[in-house]
């Protein structure tokens, strides 16, 4: 299984709480919505920090975490169509696209 981590800020002039908004409220449900993410995606998740007094502040306004079974199905998602037309639309509204950091991954369960 691979593990797409996208490390995000919000967008300039929109405050954290609009920014989360956005993420769950909105791109979420959009990106749940397609058929292809049911056919290809295995598991997807979005988080945001919380405070956490004697820790740093946090880098990133938010994580998004996508599993896929394999690159085909990676591949078949991202080039779908309701993909580049619905969903990823969607993301310049509230991410600011220029400071994403993004880690792939193999994720192995420790404990």
């Amino acid at each position: 299984m691979i593990k797409f981590a996208f490390l995000i800020n919000r967008a300039g002039g929109m405050t954290f709480e609009e920014f989360v908004e956005h993420h769950r409220g909105r791109h979420a449900p959009l990106f749940t919505s397609i058929p292809e993410a049911r056919q290809y995606v295995k598991k997807y998740t979005v988080s945001h920090p919380v405070p956490a007094q004697g820790y740093p502040n946090p880098a990133y306004d938010g994580l998004t975490e996508i599993w896929f079974e394999s690159w085909a199905d990676h591949d078949a998602f991202f080039t779908s169509r309701n993909y580049r037309e619905l969903v990823n639309p969607d993301e310049s509204e509230f991410i600011d696209l220029d400071s994403v950091a993004v880690m792939v991954t193999e994720e192995t369960v420790v404990l």
